[in-house]
């Protein structure tokens, strides 16, 4: 027969109202009181009823996790981060897949998942702070990664123009003098848009013309290495660093380098973005960016979980968070000869 909480306050010598402050972790149980409790939880081995928890506090343990895909390592890396931070926390991860469209990023956000769920945690593309469903999102709401947004919703991300502008300098201070960057698209995303901007900032920064910048167009995928080291070899002069937009078209770039006979990092240096498992296992190894998932992860879900204590109330403000980066250096960015 199941331990019941009755038995746990007789076991303990205290109320059963006690007994539920202690299993729902409430601040109002004196230390001793508490310890005396949790032992008696303990040796009796007393296992909450989830169900019931659940349908008394109007939750249901589970949260949305929305990503564009799995496609890119990346994304893979971060659900999972989050899937870890939540099990911890005891709560359940429902992740949907968006594509990166527009439409379908929208009817996320207007349907039913975050009404059967607890909150939507999402890494969006192209909505923005216009969308009416953002602005008016009738459960709690975090929205993750590269995207900025301006309306009334939280955000955690990672200050890609440091981050860009760091690794682009880094491969200035291997003795780099030709930087190229690639992964330019016409997506209009603020990934893209903010990291070109570290690029010229760093360009600035080292008394570089605009004018001599040289910049490839190419969507952020290995296959699109081939064409992009096409384009550069096709230029007078090859450039000598390469700072792609992220690790999949770092490692393209850097296999088709390599098939044309330029050696790398001693020919040029290729510097990628998202430090994927890839990365850290190519040959050569990636220099890479290296967000700090776990932190994305953790600082989301305790975003999330304050708008769970503050459901119903006025908010006075919204969040951004801007979690640390780090610039993994490897052997493809070795300094030149």
């Amino acid at each position: 027969m199941a331990v019941s909480m009755g038995d746990v306050a007789a076991h303990a010598g205290v109320s059963q109202r006690t007994v539920s402050n202690v299993v729902n972790r409430s601040a109002n149980v004196a230390p001793a009181t508490r310890a005396r409790v949790e032992a008696s939880l303990a040796a009796l081995g007393y296992r909450p009823n989830a169900a019931a928890r659940k349908l008394r506090s109007g939750r249901t343990g589970a949260i949305t996790l929305a990503l564009p895909g799995f496609d890119e390592r990346y994304f893979a890396d971060l659900a999972e981060a989050v899937i870890r931070h939540a099990r911890d926390l005891g709560v359940d991860v429902l992740v949907e897949t968006t594509g990166g469209d527009h439409e379908r990023e929208l009817a996320i956000l207007r349907g039913r998942q975050g009404l059967l769920t607890d909150g939507v945690i999402m890494s969006a593309v192209t909505i923005g702070s216009a969308d009416e469903s953002v602005q008016r999102a009738p459960y709690p709401l975090v929205l993750v990664g590269d995207h900025e947004f301006e309306g009334p919703v939280d955000h955690v991300g990672i200050p890609n123009r440091k981050a860009a502008r760091a690794a682009v300098e880094h491969l200035f201070a291997t003795g780099r003098r030709r930087v190229a960057l690639v992964g330019e698209n016409d997506e209009s995303l603020d990934s893209a848009s903010l990291r070109k901007q570290g690029y010229f900032a760093a360009l600035e920064h080292r008394g570089v013309p605009a004018s001599e910048a040289i910049v490839v167009a190419a969507p952020w995928q290995y296959e699109a290495g081939e064409a992009v080291v096409a384009a550069l070899l096709a230029r007078d002069e090859m450039p000598d660093g390469i700072f792609a937009m992220n690790d999949s078209l770092a490692l393209g770039v850097i296999s088709a380098l390599l098939r044309a006979g330029v050696r790398v990092p001693q020919d040029c240096a290729v510097v990628g973005f998202d430090d994927t498992l890839e990365a850290r296992h190519g040959f050569p190894t990636l220099t890479s960016v290296a967000p700090s998932l776990d932190e994305i992860a953790a600082n989301a879900l305790d975003m999330l979980r304050a708008q769970f204590i503050d459901a119903g109330a006025e908010r006075a403000s919204v969040e951004r968070r801007h979690v640390a980066f780090e610039l993994r250096v490897r052997e493809s960015s070795a300094p030149a000869e």
